[in-house]
């Protein structure tokens, strides 16, 4: 096919029904990219011959030496069939314009995969055929879920079936059925997950129902006929489901570019069998056999004992296995010639000489493969007749999307009716959706780039006078060498040559917005409105108020190249400059504020857990490095950056790769100057348990955890009680994240401006949580039923009966997993789920000090301690403080006013709280908490022992051992410390030759079973152990790394055994 023109494309963009938005999603290395150079192929961007080879999607070159993708990809295809308008008319040829995303399957780069979906209206899932079902697909199935996105099944890799796994077409057919039962097994859990819900919901409908009956007596009749109508409505879910006759799935050889459906197959042999193809489709895979005398289709029942094989078996897995016999089977890999020649007769192919002389098997392949199934035929086809059209797209998805987006019920009507109903003119408002800022050095812009065709007279001209001129002194220095050396020297002064420092050509990169357009027309110059992710249409005007911007070009994504439009009408993906500067990460555009809907809210992506403070080598280039850490955020869905209190610039990003990645970037093209990362700085929680051997509490008479706290000038005693709380309240807080930011939040506008001014400082950095969304929280009295029931469940639920309207605070920063308990007889703090108007904390003039005035304080200071934990200032997990008593002394001075003294004691307070908070943790036992990784393994049996060899060496936990039925790969699922990950994909890789390919998810915190201050005090330890117990206390190494980066005091066993001689004992 030839190379189509960017006008051509711009002309099918108009035609909305024949246009497909596909995104290409799969685990790491089962083949995306390969598969996208086989239909890049067809359009002439790339030679047929390197499809699969040269990885054209993947640009940077850092990803084409790891050989993954790191940065989805847009790139417009032109694709032409014949079609009938009618079933009775003429075959016509029909243009469609495909725009497709290839996305990376590496879980690091997860965050481009939820971008990437949001764009698009149907969904290519690869999988390979021997590694199966593996962590990212199951990821990537359920964000085709939740996008609502029309998938399209490949399995991949069948070549392998043949050549590596030697099967015979019988048991590849047994492969593959089982293989499509674990994909519809994903997506089986998914739909009863949702159906469950569905039926509670129902339920509770009608408990509502049921309650209004009993209530209004007096129109029971009425009532108990609408319950009764009410009826549970069953939902289908058999149209979900991968099945070839559907024509939903495809299998393929990316790498040996071949692809077929069922259909295919079943329009070859309907003339050869008289079966009319619709039959022939729904026979061809599943329990149907062919009899070979009366040529009819049989059932399993009807077989009578006889060994016959599948027809999907006989009539299309034994002609593939034919053609790799023939071509590279036989002996010593040459093929058999004779079997060749029989094969290219009956399927009437012509193959051209001089590749039928060559002694290449594999180009002979391919060769035979692109004629008879080529891969793009077969794939666009199937995207073509089974996804859908952006118009027949936004009419099923966007509904359940706008209804599920923040303030849906001040959407304007005619904004909702020109997305729904796909309005693409001039006057209808415009919306887009920008998922992430692309960076494109500005060298690529096409603005800058020199046209490529015919010049005009005056160029031609200039470039001619040009080309002389340079001729002219090539020639003039060839001829008189020695002459212009001599006149060089001559005019040479050296008094007034001034050293001109070496100028690099500098780049300056550019942001565009990689968008999606929903309704209306957009055009350059055109004024929007740029709304962030936190917009609701309900407060457009509630800060950051929205700012108009002005379109100053619009492109087309070629995957390494842009084009430049001057339009695009909805449906369409394409690329948005003006947009630096007003989009951080993601957005939405609309050509109206009042009633426009927010897209980007919904947005999920994984959160960055690997965190690494940033130093430029030469330290005039900090401010370099800050804005090309700036620079670096936006152009990067997942990347963030911190600037902590010690002056740190902190780089937080999704793992490992992902980290290199990043300071690649930074170095080579935002920041421009040599960065030196420190070691990753690993999150830790710390928490405190009830262990069986623990020390004496340190006040025997109020009981373990219990301090006393007095202040310094002895006017204020505290008493405070510190308790584990149960693992299911902990539980229960940390899921309800949200739910309990919307408490404080109302208690917070209860107590009034000026109620917490001391704690406003710390309290105002609530972190904001872009998943939480207002209607998915639970409700303020829900959160308070079900937290009560957690507290009064459960082991140990005796001491925590009644105390649920008692919680006067959660902590650190308000929205934590730790209770701050108001036990005090007065009832003093102001209570969260018992919200009253609170008066000004402060005292007024002529009263004198009470205890109330120092509620606040106290608070402060519960946040203070659960911020920063007594082992390493790390946040405190699982913990509830309860206050028992709190007294303030009478003055002894007359004449100081209760508001001098409140001045006075506030820092008091505070940090006689904080450490009486901190002395009652540590009178349990205390543990910390590691961030954990979720690891998944594919491994053969011959690797697997030293798979588990890097991964005791690792501190890591196997959990599970499967071995995938058909094949010699093992799955390894464990947990390994996040503290221990770096480095360890590298690791695995050497010590496996490759064989073994880890992927590391985010797992959360789980408690380190080990006291770092244990030391052995009973008897049995001591005479074991000995006193200085020199074994290794894994959990005081961790400890001590924390406090040492962070410049705390670290006790260190270093001990003099001798006056005379120095000897340091070893740790």
């Amino acid at each position: 096919m030839p190379v189509v023109t960017p006008e051509k494309l711009a002309g099918l963009q108009q035609h909305a029904d024949d246009v497909r938005n596909i995104c290409i999603l799969a685990h790491v290395d089962h083949g995306k990219t390969s598969l996208t150079d086989a239909l890049l192929a067809t359009n002439g961007i790339i030679s047929p011959k390197l499809a699969g080879k040269i990885r054209y999607l993947d640009s940077r070159p850092d990803e084409q030496i790891r050989g993954i993708t790191m940065e989805s990809s847009a790139i417009s295809l032109y694709f032409s069939m014949m079609r009938r308008s009618a079933p009775d008319a003429q075959l016509v040829p029909k243009e469609y314009l495909i725009n497709l995303i290839d996305s990376p399957g590496h879980i690091d780069f997860s965050s481009e995969v939820s971008t990437a979906s949001r764009l698009c209206d149907g969904a290519v899932v690869l999988v390979d055929a021997v590694e199966g079902v593996c962590s990212q697909t199951v990821t990537v199935l359920r964000q085709t879920w939740i996008e609502k996105l029309k998938p399209l099944l490949v399995i991949n890799k069948i070549d392998r079936l043949v050549t590596e796994l030697k099967m015979t077409p019988g048991e590849a057919y047994i492969h593959l059925s089982k293989l499509l039962e674990q994909v519809n097994a994903v997506l089986g859990s998914f739909f009863q997950g949702e159906r469950m819900e569905e039926d509670l919901n129902w339920r509770e409908r009608i408990d509502e129902r049921v309650a209004a009956t009993a209530a209004r007596e007096a129109k029971l009749g009425q009532d108990e006929d609408k319950a009764s109508e009410l009826q549970f409505e069953e939902r289908d879910d058999e149209e979900l489901y991968f099945a070839p006759e559907k024509n939903n799935v495809i299998f393929s050889s990316a790498v040996d570019g071949w692809a077929f459906t069922v259909r295919q197959f079943a329009s070859l042999y309907e003339k050869k069998l008289g079966i009319k193809r619709n039959i022939m489709e729904k026979v061809l895979w599943g329990d149907f056999y062919l009899d070979p005398k009366t040529k009819k289709v049989l059932g399993r029942k009807h077989l009578k004992g006889r060994n016959l094989k599948p027809m999907f078996v006989q009539l299309v897995l034994e002609q593939i296995w034919a053609i790799y016999k023939a071509t590279t089977g036989g002996d010593h890999g040459k093929g058999d010639p004779v079997l060749l020649e029989k094969i290219v007769k009956s399927l009437n192919l012509t193959i051209p000489p001089h590749i039928a002389k060559s002694r290449d098997p594999r180009l002979l392949l391919t060769t035979l493969f692109s004629s008879w199934l080529p891969l793009s035929t077969a794939l666009l086809v199937s995207v073509v007749e089974s996804l859908p059209s952006p118009k027949a797209a936004q009419a099923d998805r966007l509904p359940d999307l706008l209804e599920d987006s923040p303030g849906s019920s001040h959407i304007d009507p005619s904004v909702k009716d020109a997305m729904v109903n796909f309005k693409t003119s001039k006057t209808d408002p415009v919306v887009a959706y920008v998922s992430k800022m692309v960076s494109i050095p500005e060298s690529e812009l096409p603005e800058n780039k020199r046209r490529v065709g015919l010049l005009s007279a005056d160029e031609a001209r200039e470039l001619a006078r040009k080309k002389r001129a340079e001729f002219a002194r090539a020639q003039a220095a060839e001829n008189n060498p020695l002459d212009d050396i001599t006149t060089a020297l001559e005019s040479a002064n050296l008094d007034d040559f001034v050293a001109e420092p070496e100028q690099q050509q500098i780049d300056p990169e550019h942001l565009i917005g990689f968008a999606r357009i929903f309704s209306g027309t957009l055009s350059v110059g055109d004024s929007v409105y740029v709304l962030a992710p936190k917009f609701s249409p309900a407060n457009p005007h509630a800060a950051p108020i929205p700012r108009k911007v002005t379109v100053t070009a619009l492109y087309m994504l070629m995957g390494r190249n842009l084009e430049s439009l001057e339009s695009v009408p909805a449906g369409v993906v394409c690329g948005i400059g003006g947009l630096e500067g007003h989009i951080l990460k993601s957005g939405t555009l609309c050509s109206q504020l009042e009633g426009s809907v927010n897209l980007a809210g919904v947005n999920m992506a994984g959160k960055p857990i690997v965190r690494v403070a940033l130093e430029p080598v030469n330290p005039a280039d900090l401010d370099k490095m800050i804005e090309g850490l700036k620079l670096l955020v936006q152009s990067d869905p997942c990347a963030e950056y911190e600037q902590f209190e010690s002056g740190e610039h902190v780089l937080l990003t999704a793992g490992e790769l992902h980290l290199e990645r990043c300071l690649t970037d930074l170095k080579e093209r935002f920041s421009r100057c040599d960065i030196q990362a420190g070691a990753p700085i690993v999150p830790y929680r710390e928490t405190t348990v009830r262990a069986e051997e623990m020390r004496p509490p340190a006040n025997k008479e109020l009981g373990r955890g219990a301090v006393v706290g007095v202040t310094s000038s002895k006017q204020v005693s505290i008493t405070v009680r510190v308790r584990p709380l149960p693992a299911n309240v902990i539980e229960f807080l940390l899921k309800n994240a949200g739910a309990v930011k919307l408490a404080y939040s109302k208690q917070k506008a209860l107590e009034g401006s000026e109620a917490q001014s001391g704690a406003n400082g710390e309290q105002q950095e609530i972190e904001e949580d872009e998943d939480i969304i207002e209607g998915r929280c639970l409700s303020f009295d829900d959160l308070k039923k079900q937290l009560q029931a957690s507290l009064e469940s459960g082991k140990g639920r005796e001491g925590w009966n009644g105390l649920i309207d008692k919680i006067t605070a959660f902590g650190p920063r308000g929205i934590g997993p730790n209770l701050l308990i108001d036990a005090t007889k007065e009832g003093y703090f102001p209570k969260v789920f018992a919200p009253e108007k609170q008066e000004d904390g402060s005292p007024k003039a002529g009263e004198t000090l009470s205890a109330a005035h120092l509620c606040d304080k106290v608070t402060y200071a519960f946040q203070l301690a659960t911020n920063q934990g007594p082992l390493c200032n790390e946040p405190v997990q699982g913990i509830a403080v309860i206050v028992e008593d709190l007294t303030v002394a009478p003055p002894t001075d007359e004449d100081t006013s209760a508001r001098d003294r409140l001045g006075r004691l506030t820092g008091e307070t505070i940090k006689t709280v904080q450490q009486a908070i901190r002395q009652g943790f540590l009178d349990w036992s205390p543990r910390l908490m590691l961030a954990m990784y979720s690891c998944e393994i594919q491994a053969s049996t011959e690797v697997l022992g030293r798979v588990y060899d890097v991964l005791t060496r690792r501190r890591g936990r196997v959990l599970s051992e499967q071995m995938k039925e058909g094949t010699p790969f093992f799955t390894i699922l464990s947990l390994l410390p996040v503290a221990e990950s770096f480095g360890f994909a590298d690791e695995m890789r050497k010590r496996t030759s490759g064989a073994a390919q880890p992927q590391l998810i985010f797992a959360g915190f789980e408690v380190l079973d080990e006291d770092p201050f244990w030391t052995p005090f009973t008897d049995d330890d001591l005479e074991d152990l000995g006193e200085l117990a020199d074994r290794e206390n894994v959990a005081k190494r961790y400890m001590d790394g924390v406090r040492r980066k962070k410049g705390l005091l670290v006790e260190d066993r270093r001990e003099r055994v001798a006056a005379e001689k120095q000897k340091t004992l070893k740790r």
